[in-house]
């Protein structure tokens, strides 16, 4: 019905991603956008909107807000007021503003690494502290855990009572102020457990930490067993008044691959956080381009069905780099989310020096891991159509065989 086969050349629009190796023969796996086309209601969508005619400054469209309440309703079990949604260009602008809008300067934000860079850019930029939190990796790196035990090596005793006010009133200055979680995990692939996420709530309590939470993939679940709930719920859950301690990030551009027209949102339920959301903003941040209102409100209303076709093939293309890399003896994830891949490339990088740059001489372009806090590691984003995955994985093994022949066979790569 849908179509992920095709191989479409994309370096005619100046795609970041193909340009970066544009006078190379080399396949990209790097930044995270999909080589599919867009859903064809999207399409559809936009281009009736360019057919016509006018491109002049377009307001947020009048249901557009609702369509979001009820889709987070109906996915999440969560219920948003309209009033707490802050629109948005990108998301990683989002990431700055609550750096800016939680953090005095003489505060910190806390992520866990490896992580999507902006969140270990963001806090610098905004002239804030960072302190980082390694996950720990279980199972041979298949999923990554919080390590709870590092986490709270990191905070200060809690104040008798650990509530907002108690803090307020002894003018304590806290060393860490805001959390900055990426849920789903970017690059892991890895979905918290409920234990987890609760056991964090908690901590978020007891240290009066306000949260930001991106949860851009959070509708590209691929374990079937699992399902997304928002932090922000859980916080609420445990006690009314944490949510106003949450910001939630997200947005279409991933899901639905639209990541090139600039629109996201933050939830944040509190009144106050969130006139210091906005009031961060400083009247430099514009609106969404016309064109992503348009294409957000056809993903609301007609994205579902190609959004399941979608995950069942990202399900099929993981499989395959799983199998491919298990052959090439490289410990990696097998992400439950995402369409992203996390490789423990540091005893190849002992014999080749740096794993991303040696990859793409050999035609395969992949992220490094020093970009999200772990040197020695690659992202590998398995969003292409299979028969482009197969040749990138055949020609990072057949890099292997050569280098290692004594550990690497060179059987072919098969679906």
């Amino acid at each position: 019905m849908f179509d992920f086969s095709t191989v479409h050349d994309r370096r005619r629009w100046s795609a970041t991603k193909w340009l970066k190796y544009t006078d190379r023969d080399l396949i990209p796996l790097w930044i995270a956008d999909m080589d599919f086309p867009v859903a064809p209601p999207i399409q559809a969508a936009v281009a009736e909107h360019v057919a016509h005619g006018n491109f002049g400054y377009m307001s947020l469209p009048p249901d557009l807000p609702q369509l979001l309440v009820e889709d987070h309703r109906r996915r999440y079990d969560w219920t948003v007021d309209p009033e707490w949604i802050v629109w948005l260009p990108g998301l990683v602008l989002g990431i700055n503003l609550a750096v800016r809008a939680c953090c005095a300067p003489h505060e910190s934000a806390i992520s866990f690494s490896p992580v999507y860079p902006p969140f270990l850019k963001a806090p610098g930029i905004q002239g804030r502290g960072l302190l980082e939190v390694p996950l720990r990796a279980e199972a041979n790196l298949r999923r990554q855990a919080i390590d709870f035990e590092r986490l709270e090596a990191l905070l200060p005793a809690p104040p008798r009572g650990s509530l907002a006010a108690t803090s307020a009133a002894s003018g304590e200055q806290r060393a860490a102020r805001l959390l900055l979680l990426c849920h789903p995990h970017n690059p892991t692939g890895s979905v918290f457990t409920r234990a987890e996420l609760d056991r964090l709530a908690a901590v978020c309590e007891q240290h009066d930490l306000l949260v930001c939470s991106d949860e851009v993939h959070c509708d590209l679940i691929l374990d079937e067993s699992l399902q997304h709930v928002p932090f922000a719920r859980i916080m609420a859950e445990r006690s009314p008044r944490l949510l106003a301690r949450t910001i939630t990030l997200n947005g279409p551009g991933k899901t639905y691959n639209i990541a090139g027209l600039g629109i996201a949102w933050a939830i944040v339920p509190d009144g106050t956080l969130r006139q210091r959301f906005v009031a961060a903003m400083q009247e430099l941040v514009p609106d969404p381009c016309c064109f992503a209102f348009t294409a957000a409100r056809a993903a609301f209303l007609d994205g579902e069905p190609w959004r399941q076709a979608l995950l069942a093939q990202l399900r099929s293309n993981r499989d395959l780099v799983s199998a491919a890399l298990d052959r090439m003896q490289l410990p990696h994830s097998h992400p439950q989310a995402t369409f992203l891949t996390w490789i423990d490339a540091r005893a190849l990088a002992a014999s080749v020096g740096n794993a991303a740059t040696w990859f793409a001489e050999h035609g395969v372009g992949l992220s490094d891991g020093a970009d999200f806090g772990q040197p020695g590691y690659l992202r590998l984003n398995f969003a292409a159509p299979p028969s482009l995955l197969q040749e990138a994985l055949q020609r990072m093994q057949q890099a292997l065989a050569a280098q290692r022949p004594a550990c690497v066979g060179a059987q072919p790569v098969s679906a």
